[in-house]
């Protein structure tokens, strides 16, 4: 094999491929290797020309192989309510007054102030509830009702907004900029923000506008929850009483679909479906003092993940007095006293880094230089500082 042949190999080797390198748990620099094979610049340009050749031809089609796919890290969809809602669109569809607008106001609220729902642990944020459909006033009576005069200034209520595609972009766009925190953003109802162009949707039309909004939500990491109506007739399957087309469903990450036998009843169902999330039916009865939704049992219990001592052993190495880690895929093999093969390895936390920083605040970067592959290991949590209280004596 001729010197260039080694050069490439060694640049275009897989995800566990060692660099030699060496550093210590403390250290956030690396040390090159001087027995390390990498492309020279030339190499590198060429290679960049050629890529740049292939993807300017019209009939150019981008393709992944697997490999290259388990040497990527991701990013994984952030739980705003575990098991419930993450980041994504989603819609929640109910018939008229059945109590929609309760439950989101208090999904709102336990978002806005990080409380628990129901048992699902909650990732407290900031939260923007469009109540298209209400005044401040009636807002008022119904928060006080449900829980009090105590506030939150991480919950903001709007009563106007523009139309998708005419201006609320902007809208969502600057609260978010302004909210760097933003989990949530709800939307009560869908048809107070779409432009009423006949009195039936196409199936385009409706994966348009939801794709909006999705898009949004992609964009900006936060979950769109939108308020949308069912149709009277029964159906088959029950999500396909959502008022519209199917491509409300198809278009969204999730749909939460709420029922009543009667309307005058204080029990409901909330199915939920979604992508890469457990299919649920939750039984909900409401508190006819405050009109909170409370649940009653789970028709289906939540299968968990086991322990994965690879996770568990790889999160001991940094913590609250060593917060960073860095070094090579050989040296983390090492430090975790492993026997696995450093590439399965490094491919297992690529597809795990999600988890990893979920379950162990511990963030997972696996990145190509030119030295070789270098892991990053950070650690999340940010401990709330002392304080030292002093009695002042007159």
């Amino acid at each position: 094999m001729t010197d260039e042949k080694k050069k490439m190999t060694a640049q275009n080797s897989s995800v566990g491929a060692d660099d030699g390198q060496s550093i210590s748990q403390n250290s956030k620099f690396t040390i090159p290797d001087p027995d390390e094979k990498s492309n020279s610049p030339e190499k590198d340009l060429e290679e960049l020309y050629q890529k740049m050749r292939r993807i300017s031809d019209p009939a150019y089609l981008h393709t992944v192989t697997l490999d290259e796919l388990m040497d990527n890290v991701f990013d994984g969809k952030s739980a705003v309510i575990e098991n419930l809602l993450y980041t994504g669109a989603y819609t929640l569809a109910g018939a008229p007054k059945i109590g929609k607008s309760f439950l989101v106001a208090q999904i709102a609220h336990h978002v806005s102030t990080g409380q628990d729902l129901w048992g699902y642990k909650v990732h407290q944020g900031t939260v923007l509830y469009l109540a298209l459909e209400d005044d401040e006033s009636r807002l008022q009576r119904r928060m006080f009702r449900m829980f009090g005069v105590e506030g939150t200034s991480s919950l903001h209520f709007a009563t106007n907004a523009k139309m998708i595609g005419g201006g609320l972009d902007e809208q969502l766009e600057k609260f978010v900029r302004e909210h760097s925190d933003t989990k949530l953003i709800i939307v009560d109802t869908l048809q107070k923000v779409r432009e009423a162009v006949s009195d039936s949707y196409s199936y385009s039309s409706d994966y348009e506008v939801i794709g909006k909004l999705k898009q949004f939500a992609d964009r900006y990491g936060v979950c769109v929850l939108i308020v949308h109506h069912t149709r009277k007739q029964p159906a088959g399957d029950s999500f396909e009483m959502i008022s519209g087309t199917t491509g409300l469903l198809g278009c969204a990450d999730g749909a939460l679909l709420m029922q009543k036998e009667k309307r005058t009843d204080s029990k409901a169902t909330l199915e939920v479906v979604g992508r890469d999330q457990p299919d649920q039916r939750l039984y909900l009865s409401k508190d006819q003092e405050n009109l909170v939704w409370g649940l009653d049992h789970t028709e289906n219990e939540l299968w968990k993940q086991p322990p994965d001592p690879v996770l568990e052993a790889v999160a001991k190495i940094v913590s609250a007095d060593n917060r960073e880690w860095a070094g090579s895929p050989t040296e983390l093999a090492q430090a975790i006293q492993t026997d696995m093969a450093v590439n399965r390895l490094t491919k297992h936390l690529n597809v795990n880094a999600s988890r990893l920083l979920e379950e162990h605040q511990v963030k997972y970067e696996n990145k190509t230089r030119h030295a070789g592959r270098r892991i990053r290991l950070t650690y999340m949590v940010v401990e709330a500082p002392a304080f030292e209280v002093i009695e002042v004596i007159e």
